[in-house]
């Protein structure tokens, strides 16, 4: 098993700045590729950012150019910087792991807040 733990949202003010971290535990040699979702009220959790375990990353169009996702393999933890917050950025983030164990693993959330 994999198990994520995140940290790092908060309150900030539009055009503000946060970083996430998600430090994994557990069975990490197993993990494929870790990612940041985040999900509104009512809404599907969406994929904002993901890094495979070669490093490459990828994120969707609307945080490109704001949101940087790195990792530190020694400290097994990944991060997702987030710059120029917009009030449409506010939602709970979750950390997310892939692995070969074949279930995806979830962290247990992180709420960001953006106010205008």
């Amino acid at each position: 098993q994999v198990q994520l733990v995140e940290s790092g949202g908060g309150l900030v003010q539009a055009g503000g700045s946060l970083k996430l971290s998600c430090a994994a535990s557990g069975s990490i040699a197993s993990i494929k590729a870790m990612g940041w979702y985040r999900q509104a009220p009512g809404k599907q959790r969406e994929l904002v950012a993901g890094i495979t375990r070669g490093g490459a990353p990828n994120l969707i169009d609307s945080v490109k150019g704001r949101f940087t996702i790195s990792r530190d393999t020694a400290k097994s933890t990944v991060y997702l910087e987030m710059r120029a917050l917009k009030p449409e950025d506010t939602d709970v983030y979750y950390c997310a792991a892939e692995s070969t164990l074949g279930p995806k693993y979830w962290g247990q959330g992180t709420q960001v807040t953006v106010s205008s």
